[in-house]
């Protein structure tokens, strides 16, 4: 073992999430990561003291991934009713893409994220965050007339919930899907606008 390897947390995560589309959930285990990077699992108990700690890393670690395209899309200026269809449409996008590109990984990353429920809490939190930002520019903007960005924002995530959440993937294949969602987000930017000014 080489116990003069520089460990980082990043170093561990990058490392658990190869053992997992290797060896898989169920039979993954500390041991396996920590033979991977040639050091003693001890090493791997520094940065993470537990293997639920190290678990709900790896799914933060995965969450945090699919989040930065949206706030970075939710951070820019321009027509609020633009930037929120682009944030939807690519919140679809990366479901959809991950369970296309790796669908092992997925199923994989999908039950690490039930069992972190306080990282998936704080994710979905994080998300209807940055739609209620996009919410509060349209009105800014005079474009959405809304009492509340926070209380709208979230029943905007739960009204596309069918388009995002793992539960429903298996209906993301369906060929009738992107007219379904074309439908749904004329829906909702529509009930969102302000009554034009005469």
């Amino acid at each position: 073992m080489n116990e003069v390897v520089v460990l980082t947390p990043e170093r561990i995560l990058e490392v658990t999430e190869d053992v997992l589309r290797r060896f898989g959930l169920a039979k993954a285990t500390v041991v396996d990561v920590a033979r991977a990077l040639d050091v003693s699992h001890g090493s791997v108990y520094r940065h993470f003291p537990s293997k639920a700690s190290l678990r709900q890393a790896v799914a933060k670690r995965w969450l945090d991934r699919a989040n930065a395209p949206l706030q970075k899309i939710a951070e820019t200026t321009g027509p609020a009713p633009a930037r929120l269809e682009k944030w939807l449409r690519t919140m679809f996008e990366i479901k959809c893409k991950k369970v296309s590109e790796d669908p092992e990984m997925f199923q994989t990353y999908l039950t690490l994220a039930r069992e972190a429920c306080e990282v998936v809490q704080a994710h979905k939190d994080r998300l209807v965050g940055q739609v209620a930002h996009i919410l509060s520019d349209g009105v800014k903007q005079g474009v959405f007339q809304i009492a509340d960005a926070q209380v709208t924002a979230r029943a905007v995530f739960d009204a596309t919930t069918r388009y995002h959440h793992p539960a429903h993937s298996d209906e993301w294949r369906d060929p009738q899907t992107p007219a379904r969602i074309d439908a749904l987000l004329a829906l909702l930017l529509r009930s969102l606008e302000a009554p034009k000014k005469r």
